[in-house]
């Protein structure tokens, strides 16, 4: 038999650990989301996000050579926030404008232009503001300069496909759900109600 050690087994031990509480943040965050947005679907609308800024993450530390780290998945949990926040600004702006009386496409379409700026101008100030230590070479930076690249590269790509994906899931989750409407009126039939009893 065989027993992980020394540093391995201290990193194997912080990624179980961080894994719990990620998961534990992960339904708080669905739970307070559920609540603003009185809904149960939406938020896993926005919750899809966070996968995408994932992508964006592995592809920078491929791009820039570095190995992920625990700090890699310290960035990756720092950065499910700032994508969630992009997700719910613009999911915001689709509901505001379903209210008014846009329909489904011109509400996805409408709430893109409208909230565009807002959402990418998160991105270039995290961006600015990470890169110098991306950047860095010195090797007091070195144990940090993976968790700004998770930040960097996933928050440019989540911004993207974000601003694409989003407003995809939102339209296809209405379809589906007017789908299942129609379905529920197949399956239950309507009874005509009954006849008020004639006073005696």
């Amino acid at each position: 038999d065989y027993r992980i050690e020394g540093q391995h087994a201290q990193m194997l031990e912080s990624v179980r650990s961080l894994a719990g509480a990620f998961l534990l943040a992960l339904v708080v965050m669905y739970a307070i989301l559920a609540t603003i947005l009185v809904s149960y679907t939406q938020p896993l609308i926005i919750m899809a996000a966070i996968p995408l800024g994932a992508i964006g993450a592995v592809a920078g530390h491929a791009l820039l050579g570095y190995p992920l780290t625990i700090m890699s998945i310290f960035g990756l949990v720092a950065l499910s926030g700032v994508v969630v926040n992009d997700a719910l600004v613009l999911l915001d702006r689709i509901n505001i404008n379903r209210a008014a009386g846009e329909n489904v496409f011109d509400a996805v379409l409408n709430a893109g232009c409208m909230r565009f700026r807002a959402v990418m101008l998160t991105t270039v100030t995290t961006t600015a503001g990470l890169s110098p230590l991306m950047l860095e070479r010195s090797t007091q930076a070195l144990p940090l300069i993976p968790m700004a690249i998770s930040l960097v590269f996933g928050l440019i790509a989540a911004t993207g496909l974000t601003l694409v994906v989003v407003p995809a899931f939102y339209i296809v989750g209405n379809d589906l759900s007017g789908w299942l409407r129609r379905l529920g009126g197949w399956l239950i039939p309507r009874t005509a109600p009954p006849a008020a009893e004639t006073l005696r």
